[in-house]
Parts: structure tokens; sequence; C-alpha cells
């Protein structure tokens, strides 16, 4: 449970370990009082704001802790909106380790894991679905995941929802207007009106919605199978896709008996790569297993690349085209002919929903038209529009949101009554509050801020 936001915190905002430079964070009223009491340099109470100054630190001996910058920040033009001093000591986890126990000393408290970000939510510094962003920021392992979570971090996701509401709030309004004066029996907007405001945010609300699948998989990196038999060369073109030897390549058959996952970028998306044992009927144990969860992951994927050998016989690879038809649905089935002798491509059939490449492991050819075909089949498109949704608590909002503002539509089909449609409106107002923190609890809050690390 977050403490008390009348305290002085502080904490490493650097990641954990030895480096060159490790940053200690400290907030609140006393915040410039309290360094200024181990600071041996120009006094910071009397420093401009947004100003880095060289100085000492001294320990609890008398004796130089440290040579130091400390930058000062004063509330309420602070991240947390707050007076802030930012404190570069050299990396050594024994210094960081010291200087936070002298600051508690001095009368500051172990920042809880968000806390920062938790107080300039609630300064107003930024809204939730901002503060959310700030850790989105932080996890962000590619060009398209980093994009939307700076967009996200920037507001321009909230200034869509501010719309929204908006638009509502004129709904509402207008609704319990005609509530306030129906003995006169006055319409302030035609039904038709009022149906056409409810029908466009239905619209983006259940478009932003929808978008949940692109922006987890954006986030947490496209899954994708490569599947086939025994010796078809899967590790070999996981390796040739990687350009690394980070998969084990033999002719013995079964060497792969787990899954191996690796990930790569292609134009800004992270695609998970996950190497799956070779499809073939075993007697042995533990190649069984490694087999069973080879269609497990053919379940999961987004995309399955299916890896042949020419060697193959017909009805060899119709057996494993029909076990991964029962398995993907609609997912998207990419087929590789693995030229692994550099003989000639092979020609397969292949259902409509599927594709082929040929590719030579051996000399590269192929891969970037492989790298291209993942793309297309990802069904990740438009990665740089401000409105991916990558939160499942969004998204369960915006589901909410979405069945509050159907049920406004219906009841203006049905010429039901307006104050139980008006109800529906601050519902579907309600749930995209959740989102910015506009409507929320404590609970909700603690559940959020406690998922960041501590110092940030």
């Amino acid at each position: 449970m977050i403490q008390s936001t009348e305290d002085t915190i502080c904490a490493v905002s650097t990641a954990p370990g030895v480096g060159g430079i490790a940053v200690i964070r400290v907030s609140g009223k006393d915040a410039i009082r309290i360094v200024d009491e181990v600071w041996l340099g120009k006094k910071l109470s009397s420093v401009a704001a947004r100003t880095a100054h060289l100085g000492d630190l001294s320990d609890d001996k008398g004796g130089i802790l440290d040579n130091a910058v400390a930058t000062v920040f004063r509330a309420p033009a602070s991240f947390t909106g707050e007076d802030v001093v930012e404190i570069s000591v050299h990396g050594s986890a024994w210094i960081q380790r010291e200087l936070i126990n002298i600051l508690i000393k001095h009368g500051c408290r172990m920042a809880e894991p968000g806390e920062f970000t938790r107080r300039a939510f609630l300064s107003g510094r930024m809204d939730l679905a901002e503060a959310e962003a700030v850790a989105d920021v932080i996890a962000s392992s590619s060009r398209a995941s980093h994009r939307i979570a700076v967009s996200q971090m920037k507001g321009r996701f909230s200034s869509h929802l501010s719309e929204l509401r908006d638009r509502l709030m004129d709904l509402a309004s207008l609704l319990e207007l005609e509530l306030d004066f129906s003995e006169e029996d006055v319409e302030f907007a035609s039904r038709e009106r009022l149906l056409e405001i409810a029908c466009q945010v239905n619209d983006t609300v259940s478009s932003l919605a929808s978008s949940f699948a692109d922006g987890q998989a954006l986030k947490s990196g496209v899954p994708v199978a490569l599947v086939g038999s025994p010796n078809a060369g899967k590790s070999t073109l996981l390796n040739n896709l990687l350009g690394d030897e980070r998969a084990i390549v033999s002719d013995i058959p079964g060497t792969t008996r787990d899954t191996v996952e690796e990930v790569i970028e292609i134009d800004g998306v992270n695609f998970r790569i996950i190497d799956t044992a070779g499809l073939r009927d075993t007697s042995d144990k533990v190649e069984r297993l490694g087999i069973e969860r080879s269609f497990r992951q053919i379940e999961q994927a987004k995309v399955v690349v299916l890896v042949v050998d020419p060697a193959q016989s017909g009805d060899e690879i119709k057996g494993m085209l029909d076990e991964i038809d029962g398995r993907t649905d609609d997912m998207s089935v990419i087929i590789v002919a693995k030229n692994k002798n550099d003989i000639a491509p092979m020609e397969i059939d292949l259902p409509e929903r599927y594709s082929q490449v040929s590719i030579s492991a051996k000399r590269g050819e192929g891969v970037d038209r492989l790298k291209a075909m993942l793309l297309d089949a990802s069904g990740v498109k438009n990665w740089e529009s401000d409105r991916i949704v990558t939160n499942a608590r969004h998204y369960e909002a915006l589901i909410n949101a979405q069945n509050a503002i159907v049920r406004v539509i219906e009841g203006l089909n049905a010429g039901i009554s307006g104050d139980f449609i008006a109800q529906d409106v601050r519902e579907t107002i309600h749930y995209l509050g959740e989102i910015t923190g506009t409507i929320t609890t404590d609970q909700i809050l603690t559940t959020i801020f406690l998922r960041f690390c501590i110092g940030k």
C-alpha cells in the first residue's frame, strides 16, 4: 500500500547494478532541505530551478562519500509536481546503498514501486493513461512499441478519449434538459441527431477496442511458430533470420526437443520466433513431450511458418498441412520450401489462405522476402497511429463503454424514455473516465502503480 504523500521519498532511479552513473531521486516538500544537509557545495535552497551543480556528498562520519551532480527542480514544474532533487553519483552499488541510507537517516522514506509516477498523477502532472505509458516507455523493446508508448505518454490517446467524453457530455446534457422540461414537451435535439452522435461514439470506441489485438502484438512481439518435420531445416532458418548461430543445427533428426524462442525486429515490429520440435511419430518420451509443446505453440501463434524439405513426399507434406489446418483456424500460414542442398525450388499446391516462399539458407536468398511476408501476415498495420490500445485495463474499460453506448443506441431506436438512456450515457462516460483516471479509486491506483519498478 502506497504511504502518505506528505512524506519526502527517495530511491535509485537507474537500473540495478554497477554502471558509470547512477541517479538517486528525492521528491517531497523537504527534498531540497534534506539533500542540503548532506551536500558539500553551493546551497541548493538558494539555486535556481532546473539547474545542475557539482559538489560532494558527506557520509555520516564527516568524510566524503562521493563527488556528485545535483539537479534541482521546484514545484510544480517537476516530474512529480513537488520539489525534486536528482543526484547523479558514480555507479558503485555500495555508494548507491550508502546514499539511500544517509538520506533516510536525514528524514526521507524509501519510495514504494511507482510512487514517483503516482505523485505525478495525483498532482495533475499527467493523467492515469499517461502515467501507465511511462512504464511502457521503459519496457519498450521495439520502435513500434516505443512509438505507441511515447504517444500515449504525451497525452495523444487521452485527448481522443477526452473528445469522446465531451461529445457524450453534450449528449447527456441534452437528454437531461429534456427531462427537466418534460411537462412542457420540449425537444432540445431530435432523436435522429442524438442517434447520430451515439453511433459516432460507438464507432470510435469499437475501433479502439478492436485495436487491442494489434496493440498486444506490438507490445509483446508477434508470436511466430516455426514448425516442420525433423531435420527439415527449422533451426537453420531461425539462425538465418537472426543472422546468428543461436540454435543447434544437426543432421540427426529430433535434435530440437523443446521450443527455442528468439526475437527479431522487422520494420520496427518485434516478432517472437519460436523454433519447435520436429513433427513426427516417435516412441521417445522426451521428444514426444517436445512435439506436444509444438502443437500448443501452433495454436497460440499469430503466424505459423511451415518448413518443408524437397525430399519429403507429397503425402508427408499433406499430412502436416492437415495437422496445422486443424489447429490454426484463420491464422496466417507461410510455407517455406527449404532448399538445404541448393536444389531447384519445390512447387506446392496450397490452400488459398496459405502463402509460399522458397529460400536458400546457404546463400541467404529469400530471407528478406520471408521477413516481408511475416510483416504482412502479422496483420499489424498502421502502428504509427495514435489510436492503438496496448493496455488490458484500457481494453476492459472500452468494452464496458461499448456495451453501454450500444444500449444507448438501442434505447434511442426503440423510443425508450430519456432518463433510462441518460443513465447508459453516464455509464459510458464513467468507463471512459476510468482509463484516464477521471473516475478512479485507491484500489485501482495501488494495483496500477505497484507494477512499476522502485524509483519510477
